[in-house]
């Protein structure tokens, strides 16, 4: 049964975001809300995490994880960002967009596009996500809670609460938090490309 913690959006409850993250460093998984609408979460190295969340929303090997980073310097961990594309991330974020970068050694293979050796990363605006990242110290491995069949991803705290009680170990609910996911950008080929028009504006990288 998922343990529910209602969060403030603004001053996320210091106790609560301490709770959520020891789940996740106890390899549970989470639900949690963004800049663009709710995702799932656990820690970067938790096999049995990533296959819950694969089964959940029935994704297949080629599927794009998302690290969910604190800051730049967290980025460059784990993405090679060149000068051009840091400065166009840099303008955009945090917010809604997910970035597709070359991955660097320190992404587990597992997370990589099988050929593309890329990863997903983005930097959120949403508090609680950064409160998160924070807590934690390192990325959160993620992914869009968006259910298999279901053409908008899940917004309602409560709603995820009931229909995932047995899935996930716990939802963090702070209210309204959009419901498109992230726009995603692709820089890994050497050229900007708009894979997925979301919440982010894609205006800077047309």
């Amino acid at each position: 049964m998922a343990t529910y913690y209602a969060v403030h959006p603004e001053n996320p409850q210091r106790r609560s975001i301490g709770r959520a993250v020891d789940i996740v460093r106890n390899d549970g998984l989470i639900a949690y809300p963004t800049d663009s609408c709710f995702a799932l979460g656990t820690q970067l190295g938790n096999r049995d995490g990533i296959d819950r969340i694969r089964s959940i929303r029935r994704l297949d090997n080629r599927h794009h994880f998302t690290l969910l980073c604190r800051d730049f310097s967290q980025l460059g961990q784990f993405a090679h960002v060149d000068n051009t594309v840091f400065r166009a991330i840099k303008a955009t974020t945090p917010g809604s967009y997910t970035f597709i970068l070359p991955a660097t050694k320190e992404v587990p293979r597992r997370l990589m596009h099988p050929k593309k050796k890329t990863v997903g990363v983005r930097i959120s605006g949403h508090l609680v996500a950064q409160a998160l990242v924070e807590e934690l110290g390192e990325p959160l491995l993620s992914s869009t809670l968006l259910l298999a069949g279901e053409e908008e991803p899940m917004t309602n705290g409560w709603e995820i609460k009931e229909r995932l009680d047995n899935q996930v170990d716990a939802v963090l609910d702070s209210g309204d938090c959009g419901t498109e996911p992230t726009t995603v950008i692709d820089f890994s080929n050497n050229e900007v490309e708009i894979v997925r028009t979301g919440a982010g504006d894609t205006t800077p990288f047309e």
